[in-house]
């Protein structure tokens, strides 16, 4: 699925149960502006759902709260007889999209026993954590989440391990400290989450994310982005705000995420909120020529010969 968060089903499915519900929806609340981008439910007291609409252009707000909607979390606990009578209703309701949140659930909602469950984060309790990364800006955004100094999901709970592949290799390394002379080289990362098989030769990583074996050499700079396996950025690169694909190799010198424009051309996609996102091509330095105008400068002359080789 889209979306990222932890959450222990047996408590919902237990409360499925002890309500007698014929089907039970997990939601959050969520700030309204964002409630066209999900199911919006209004409930009664006893938490029973008692309207629900899919996507709606003006969502209704929480009672106690205007600023707020309910939204649906798409975690569903039916009770199987139910379930299987309404999908084979609807395979014959003509003009059906034959989906949970636009047809089914309203469908139910009016003429039975339809329940929300709130969500409680697993860590406190009562603070949630939820987040629908169905769009690049979302998927971002969580990203960098982890990357905070207390983050709101913890992928370091040893009662709540993260169930996933983890690759045989070697642990991350950092290399060069040599902090004199003129053009200083330290291989170092900050405010980051660095995976194993990561090299750091001489470059700054802060705020980012480098997946494994990802190499960022002397004098490179990463800034508050997604790297993902096998990435090389070259010497003097410099990468900001920007979601790079597996094995994409950075050439040296080259600039991501500081002239939009130039990245636009490049035909990079860019999202709303600016992000770069590089898929995986074969030859970055072909696409820089095909996009650079021909506006040679003294001042981009004399820095190039100052860098160190």
């Amino acid at each position: 699925g889209d979306h990222i968060y932890k959450m222990d089903y047996s408590e919902m499915i237990q409360d499925h149960i002890e309500s007698g519900a014929d089907a039970t929806i997990g939601c959050i609340p969520v700030p309204v502006e964002k409630g066209p981008d999900f199911g919006i439910m209004e409930i009664d007291e006893s938490r029973r759902i008692v309207n629900f609409v899919e996507k709606p252009r003006q969502p209704a707000p929480l009672p106690d709260d205007p600023q707020r909607c309910l939204a649906s979390m798409g975690i569903y606990v039916f009770n199987a007889p139910f379930l299987f009578e309404q999908l084979c209703r609807d395979a014959t309701v003509p003009g059906s999209s034959h989906d949970f949140g636009k047809d089914i659930i309203p469908s139910i909602v009016h003429t039975h026993n339809v329940r929300a469950f709130p969500f409680r984060d697993k860590n406190t309790g009562d603070g949630r954590y939820w987040r629908d990364v169905g769009t690049l800006d979302a998927y971002y955004e969580a990203n960098m989440d982890l990357v905070e100094v207390r983050p709101e999901l913890n992928l370091y709970d040893p009662a709540w391990p993260i169930r996933t592949y983890h690759p045989l290799a070697p642990p991350p390394k950092f290399v060069f400290a040599q902090t004199d002379g003129p053009h200083p080289r330290v291989g170092h990362a900050l405010d980051s989450m660095v995976c194993a098989g990561c090299i750091i030769s001489g470059g700054r990583v802060q705020r980012s994310i480098l997946s494994p074996y990802v190499r960022v050499n002397s004098w490179a700079a990463v800034d508050d982005s997604i790297l993902f396996a096998g990435v090389e950025v070259g010497r003097h690169a410099r990468i900001r705000r920007a979601i790079i694909d597996k094995g994409v190799r950075i050439p040296e010198g080259m600039e991501i995420g500081y002239d939009l424009e130039r990245d636009k051309a490049r035909g990079f996609t860019l999202t709303k909120s600016g992000v770069v996102v590089i898929g995986r091509v074969d030859n970055l330095d072909e696409l820089d020529r095909t996009a650079q105008t021909a506006q040679p400068s003294v001042a981009a002359e004399s820095e190039e010969q100052a860098r160190p080789p």
